[in-house]
């Protein structure tokens, strides 16, 4: 003898009620989910502030890919901690099948400079050939490594390089981005000081030298520790100098992706 579905059961078969709460289901799971994402970034927040006074003001909590390990991000730096914060860990997560620092893809991320909206008004200029690949450096007058940078960009055509003065080394470095800076031709200037050593005229008269102030705030903002410190049009970084084939094929990848 066969069944008939009740009217009820063939109801909800047919229905458009049945569609919605499909549809529904993954929204409630995923309210779920995030209050209880929630509830544990209280938890940790509220042991750390209880158990470490003073701990610096928390930006964001945030779980990894990484079982029970949750990130704690404090501005640019980044801290793990586990679910309850009963372990704080300063260090960096590897990943052993690519060898991937996921820690430093993290704060490369959060570091990024978006090439665009760089103060380029605050660079002393230079450019040779067509000028048509832009590259910005951070550099100190005094730096060693920045002054080998600057002789060998002579054999990379066709690029225009942005320098903010970063005088960071101490001594007499704030001195001579002074008067670097406040030269008629800085540019020449600059470039007869760190390929040359042409001693620096001292710049007499008055001068606004605010975007040196600047050039040093942005530094920070960016994190650029040391000099020189490179940026390409697609806003990579590279902390420290490269060849001159090595910057050559960079600034042929970024201007295609910039």
């Amino acid at each position: 003898m066969s069944s008939t579905p009740s009217r009820s059961s063939k109801f909800l078969k047919e229905s458009p009620m049945k569609t919605l709460l499909h549809s529904l289901l993954p929204v409630a799971l995923a309210m779920t989910f995030a209050h209880a994402a929630l509830a544990q970034e209280a938890v940790i927040r509220k042991n750390l502030a209880e158990r470490m006074p003073g701990f610096p003001k928390i930006d964001e909590v945030t779980k990894t890919a990484v079982p029970g390990l949750y990130e704690v991000r404090i501005g640019t730096e980044i801290l793990y901690v586990d679910e309850h914060a009963d372990h704080l860990i300063q260090g960096s997560i590897m990943d052993t099948r690519s060898h991937a620092n996921l820690t430093q893809a993290r704060i490369d991320k959060l570091t990024a400079i978006d090439f665009a909206a760089l103060p380029l008004k605050d660079a002393i200029v230079w450019k040779q050939g067509s000028g048509a690949r832009k590259l910005v450096v951070f550099a100190d007058p005094n730096c060693g490594y920045c002054k080998k940078f600057e002789t060998e960009m002579q054999q990379v055509k066709d690029v225009t390089v942005y320098t903010f003065l970063y005088p960071i080394l101490g001594g007499d470095s704030p001195d001579k981005a002074r008067n670097i800076w406040c030269a008629k031709d800085n540019g020449a200037v600059w470039r007869d000081w760190m390929i040359h050593g042409t001693a620096v005229p001292r710049s007499m008269g008055a001068c606004d030298t605010s975007a040196l102030q600047r050039n040093l705030a942005l530094g920070r903002k960016y994190r650029v520790d040391g000099t020189p410190a490179l940026v390409f049009e697609d806003g990579k970084r590279v902390p420290g100098a490269l060849s001159p084939d090595q910057v050559d094929k960079q600034l042929t990848a970024s201007r295609g992706k910039g």
